[in-house]
């Protein structure tokens, strides 16, 4: 049997990054407790004891930032729609087989959880043939209608049936006591592929309720491609798009 150690240890970590983004200029740049967003990001994952954690970019800033704290760092192309894309580029870089595994950790969540790294280690680990993903219950009201929130509904296998920025299950009744909030999901936006998975995603043409709610998962369902869930084992706090939200993290972030 596989030990857990050795299972960590297969498992590759991508944490794309970029300078352009247009909510929040230089994000990975941005200083948190005396160092860059990115950095954190990449201290969560080297933290995790999963096995190589490399840094894609489009930017040379962000290469000689990586260098500068000691991160592996890919150089790929700036025409990259998305990070699931300089994952792929990255696999290609690095010679990496179809059935390497391959975590896609998003660069703007320096708190992520170091177990929910090894939960989705974990996870692509018992389920190769799917993309695999995690979610947390919603136990807030404001959560549950706020549109950068994206909600997940399951099947009881827990895969994904769809994924959406508006409050998914609807409440045909208008129930008044909360309990179909309750009944949300939100997403957590990191995910884990085989790198022949994560090639066959990158190659799927961008699908219709992709465009309409601008989530690239949907890109998989639409094509009948499984996305495994299960509940993170850790709470995992939102990610950094916006001054307000670094403003939070910064007056959060644990002192000394």
């Amino acid at each position: 049997m596989t030990s857990n150690t050795a299972i960590l240890s297969s498992v590759k970590v991508v944490i794309p990054a970029r300078l352009a983004s247009t909510r929040l200029p230089n994000k990975p740049l941005v200083e948190i407790a005396g160092r860059s967003m990115l950095e954190w990001v990449w201290r969560r994952a080297v933290e995790s004891a999963v096995g190589e954690v490399v840094i894609a970019t489009d930017s040379e800033q962000i290469m000689q930032l990586a260098s500068g704290f000691g991160a592996d760092a890919a150089l790929t192309q700036q025409t990259h729609l998305s990070g699931t894309d300089r994952c792929a580029e990255v696999a290609t870089q690095r010679g990496w087989s179809d059935d390497t595994l391959v975590i896609n950790l998003q660069g703007d969540e320096p708190q992520i959880p170091t177990a929910c790294l090894q939960q989705m280690a974990a996870l692509i680990s018992e389920y190769p043939e799917a993309v695999c993903s995690l979610y947390e219950p919603i136990v807030e009201r404001e959560v549950f209608h706020d549109p950068a929130a994206v909600k997940v509904v399951c099947d009881q296998r827990e895969r994904a049936l769809y994924f959406s920025r508006a409050p998914i299950p609807h409440d045909r009744d208008q129930t008044q006591d909360g309990t179909t909030a309750m009944l949300g999901r939100r997403h957590i936006g990191l995910y884990a592929y085989s790198v022949a998975r994560l090639r066959a995603f990158t190659e799927l043409p961008s699908s219709p309720y992709e465009q309409r709610e601008k989530l690239e998962q949907l890109r998989l369902l639409e094509h009948g491609i499984p996305i495994q869930m299960a509940r993170c084992c850790a709470k995992v706090p939102a990610g950094i798009d916006t001054p307000a939200d670094l403003a939070r993290v910064r007056a959060s972030w644990p002192k000394g």
